[in-house]
């Protein structure tokens, strides 16, 4: 009996299976093994009266009008805005400039040492391209407060693998309106070393415990994706995770939350934090978003702070994101403490007054409209 001789060319193909299964193997038990520490971010210096502070424009195109009315509101706070070299360009219609320029004007604010702080104009999208432009060794080489949020969570995660904290906070789309908001207050505040010590309202669908770990998050439509990649700083231990969305439907961000439970990062949760969901769907019968997502987090047991006002909404509280908190949920309501030096003060959310900026307004900023 003659045996059959295995063709070529399906042995070539288990070969490859075989050969790109370990490398896979490899990689992820590379990042698990690379990153499996708490996070131990750098705190950059606060800034002072003179200080000068970029206006880049890493995402979508944001007219130069409104970046000139944000240098303005800088000046009034007493410090020296610098305006990228690209910010103005536009690309294909919607980006800032292409992928080279966009990365030029964050190289130059990061490498520039009389640049102390960097502001982005806008979010909407494009920061998933930049991702591997620049090392994480060039991104911590010189502390220095990064503030944004939306698409801006891109860059929040790629600082905090870099061992730097930044802020989750407004933008000169919404400090162009003149900067007297509690939303760009705040902002400023924390900038100058006034850390807020925030007393949150109670709300239904909150988890009640104590919690303390390295806050970590941003918008889930825009840190989702980036899981794995050294954006990615979810792969920490000991987290509180934040996370916040607007124009999105609740089976999407019902994905997007189960791309993060599959990667195990809420195994590696102390704690979540949800901000406003802007706009988002209600396709379902739950009573909120707010409700669809606790009702994975039970299993955990863990608290969760739920209405925290930090996101697309009329109110957006900063967050220094890569620092250490604690957050305390009681029938009550909540506090939410960082862990870090500065003038504490104590800020009762529930006090912040609303913007002028509709939340369709948000929305089209954000990209989801046009």
């Amino acid at each position: 009996m003659k045996r059959k001789k295995l063709p070529w060319a399906l042995l070539l193909l288990g070969v490859v299976l075989l050969v790109t299964s370990c490398k896979k193997e490899e990689y992820l038990t590379a990042i698990t093994d690379e990153n499996s520490s708490t996070l131990n971010c750098v705190k950059p210096d606060y800034l002072k009266a003179g200080d000068r502070v970029a206006l880049i424009s890493p995402s979508y195109f944001t007219p130069m009008e409104n970046v000139e009315k944000t240098a303005e509101v800088l000046r009034g706070w007493g410090l020296e805005p610098v305006i990228g070299p690209n910010v103005g360009k536009v690309y294909a219609g919607k980006y800032a400039g292409t992928v080279e320029e966009r990365v030029s004007d964050i190289r130059w604010a990061l490498n520039d040492t009389t640049i102390k702080a960097i502001i982005c104009n806008r979010g909407g999208y494009g920061t998933i391209q930049l991702i591997d432009q620049i090392p994480l060794s060039e991104w911590g080489a010189h502390p220095k407060w990064l503030v944004g949020f939306s698409d801006i969570s891109t860059l929040h995660g790629i600082l905090n693998r870099a061992q730097v904290m930044s802020i989750h906070g407004t933008m000169s789309s919404y400090l162009a309106a003149g900067g007297t908001d509690m939303t760009s207050t705040l902002m400023r505040d924390v900038l100058m070393g006034r850390v807020p010590l925030y007393k949150v309202a109670p709300h239904p669908q909150n988890i009640t415990g104590t919690a303390s770990g390295i806050l970590v998050g941003g918008n889930i439509c825009t840190i989702a994706p980036n899981i794995g990649t050294q954006a990615d700083a979810t792969l920490g231990r000991n987290l509180i995770l934040f996370i916040e969305e607007v124009g999105e439907s609740m089976h999407n961000i019902d994905r997007q939350f189960n791309i993060l439970a599959m990667n195990g990062v809420l195994d590696r949760c102390k704690g979540v934090v949800l901000g406003e969901f802007s706009g988002c769907g209600s396709e379902f019968s739950y009573e909120s978003v707010e409700a669809m997502i606790r009702q994975y987090l039970v299993k955990y047991n863990i608290p969760l702070l739920c209405g925290f006002p930090a996101g697309h909404g009329e109110v957006n509280l900063p967050l220094v994101m890569g620092a250490p908190v604690t957050i305390d949920v009681r029938v009550d309501g909540a506090t939410l403490q960082f862990n870090i030096d500065g003038l504490q003060e104590e800020v009762i959310t529930s006090d912040a007054k609303a913007t002028t900026m509709p939340v369709a307004t948000s929305m089209r900023l954000a990209g989801k409209i046009e």
